[in-house]
């Protein structure tokens, strides 16, 4: 919602106050809503970073820079400001309420693949057969990811 470009850049921004170095992020893209239909499209993109946090004082800190922000998630999948997650942690696994790691849904997600396979196309993890790259090439989610700005 809103300036779309806009929120993810100081999303991303935002991480530095909070402990967490960026090291790469992927180009922007526009993504068709999965789930929930009845809404606009997102932006999306995918950054890896350094932090000494652990994993679960990473995901309350990413959830502040949220509401910080003003985002509220009115409707589930719905329309939003930002949404932040943490799709990989390392090579750990995590199963607790507050957080699943790797995201539960990421391999079922076109536009989560085709932004982290820019960036870390051979990452693997203990629990996936084969690299991010490989997973992109084998989803059955056909939704339309294009970089943004669209040419």
């Amino acid at each position: 919602m809103g300036d779309r470009e806009a929120n993810l850049r100081a999303a991303s921004g935002a991480l530095a106050d909070e402990g967490v170095r960026v090291t790469r992020m992927s180009s922007i893209y526009e993504t068709e809503p999965v789930d929930y239909l009845e809404q606009p499209w997102f932006l999306n993109c995918a950054l890896a970073g350094e932090t000494e946090l652990p994993a679960l004082e990473l995901i309350k800190k990413l959830r502040e820079i949220e509401a910080r922000m003003g985002s509220k998630k009115l409707v589930a999948k719905g329309p939003r400001l930002i949404d932040m997650d943490i799709l990989l942690y390392g090579q750990e696994t995590i199963d607790t309420p507050e957080l699943q790691v790797p995201h539960p849904r990421m391999h079922l997600r076109r536009f989560v693949l085709a932004p982290l396979a820019e960036i870390a196309p051979e990452q693997k993890h203990p629990s996936w057969a084969g690299t991010v790259s490989d997973l992109l090439a084998r989803t059955t989610d056909r939704s339309q990811v294009r970089r943004w700005p669209a040419d």
